[in-house]
């Protein structure tokens, strides 16, 4: 964690604007070599990246959510891998900017004002979830978990358990893992992620997004942080759903970016064309045109999409009300839809315009599509045109992930009141 933190924003974006430079001038070297940008990262999070979404007053930036995700874009444009490391990071920060308990809240907000990072550990492998059901030590159902948090002898909680798909903790200061506790009730805490408990497995073997720190990560009672129960109540976790799904899609836009700007430069640069072209000069071929024309207009498809997504979860922040939440959830998944299939289009077609020397590693235009369509694998793509469908014709809200089962804060305030009516 750093404590040379930016004074404003305008001179954050002025460092993280170098650093996404250097990002785009190693990106394809660092996907060929499998190279992490450790480096690189840390001085995005010393460049106040990580503070953009902190409220004002704990020395944050406050950016609104259009603001944040059309800067996702840019990174993801430099290097798809960024906004997926910082997906995480983001995820914990909109908890925390809601987060019920005042002193936690301060406490955590503060911390990544001051540089920290945090990664992600939800997920879990499969079979060791189906081993763990089928033992009794995890409860059934969507989204069983098998990482525990115990109490030892010294009234320490220790968190020990195995979690895949940890993209970003390689990286991180601190994990927000998804747990049970001893009654089998689910929620996040905050654990150090390089204390000697945990164990960074460097084996994600997806065809793209390489450098994300998307592998195993190991928890051998591993203690709790202080103030380190966030998120208890589904108040703070309202419009999460659509808020994660977005991360991608402001980072396929990127990708969509850079499909374009690449594919022109190898229009420009191309000395050469096919028999059947009506002209020796590639950049004045009609067909070769119209393919750099038709990759403009898929990326025009993905920014118009990602903004209006971005501003309907903004107007569900503003009015608090379910059935905006809901909404900007919809409106999130057909624009999933969309976009995915604009940019993986684009991907496939980039190659159209660049002839047989395209496909050369040195050239590296082939990472664009492995890293779309490893993001567009993520909250199946296939669901949500079926989930939009169930709404349009039978009025089915999709249920919110994140806080099903997740009590309220109202709740709380019910139990409290029929305490102190007991107790009088």
């Amino acid at each position: 964690m750093t404590t040379t933190q930016p004074a404003t924003l305008e001179e954050a974006l002025i460092r993280v604007r170098a650093i996404l430079s250097e990002f785009t001038a190693g990106v394809g070297d660092r996907d060929v070599n499998s190279e992490h940008p450790d480096a690189l990262i840390r001085d995005l999070a010393a460049a106040g990246f990580g503070r953009l979404r902190v409220p004002k007053e704990f020395d944050g930036f406050d950016v609104d959510l259009p603001t944040l995700f059309a800067l996702l874009a840019e990174a993801g444009q430099a290097d798809s891998n960024i906004p997926q490391i910082w997906r995480g990071h983001f995820t914990t920060v909109e908890i925390l900017r809601v987060e019920f308990d005042a002193e936690l809240r301060s406490h955590w907000l503060r911390a990544v004002s001051r540089g920290a990072v945090f990664g992600n550990a939800q997920s879990e492998p499969s079979a060791l979830v189906a081993a763990a059901v089928a033992e009794g030590a995890a409860n059934t159902g969507w989204g069983a978990i098998a990482t525990r948090v115990r109490i030892d002898e010294h009234g320490r909680r220790l968190v020990s358990g195995t979690k895949f798909y940890s993209t970003g903790s390689r990286f991180a200061d601190y994990i927000r893992a998804a747990v049970v506790d001893a009654a089998g009730d689910r929620g996040f805490v905050v654990i150090p992620a390089r204390h000697p408990g945990v164990t960074h497995v460097d084996d994600w073997d997806g065809i793209g997004q390489r450098q994300t720190g998307s592998g195993t990560t190991r928890f051998d009672d591993v203690p709790v942080e202080p103030h380190g129960d966030i998120g208890r109540f589904k108040e703070s976790l309202r419009g999460l759903d659509s808020f994660v799904q977005i991360v991608h899609l402001a980072n396929l836009t990127g990708i969509a970016r850079s499909i374009v700007a690449e594919t022109t430069a190898i229009v420009r640069n191309r000395t050469r064309t096919s028999l059947h072209a009506t002209t020796e000069q590639a950049g004045a071929d009609p067909e070769v045109l119209g393919v750099i024309g038709r990759l403009e207009t898929r990326r025009l498809t993905a920014e118009t999409l990602l903004q209006h997504a971005a501003q309907r979860l903004e107007a569900a922040h503003h009015s608090g009300t379910e059935s905006d939440y809901t909404r900007a959830y919809l409106d999130t998944s057909a624009a999933q839809v969309a976009i995915i299939e604009a940019v993986l289009d684009a991907a496939t077609s980039a190659f159209d315009a660049g002839g047989s020397s395209a496909v050369r590693t040195s050239v590296h235009l082939d990472r664009h599509w492995r890293n779309a369509r490893t993001l567009a694998s993520h909250n199946p793509v296939v669901y949500k045109p079926r989930v939009i469908g169930d709404f349009l014709v039978n009025g089915v809200a999709p249920v919110p992930g994140y806080y099903r089962d997740r009590p309220s804060v109202a709740d709380l305030s019910s139990e409290s009141d029929t305490g102190e009516r007991v107790a009088q």
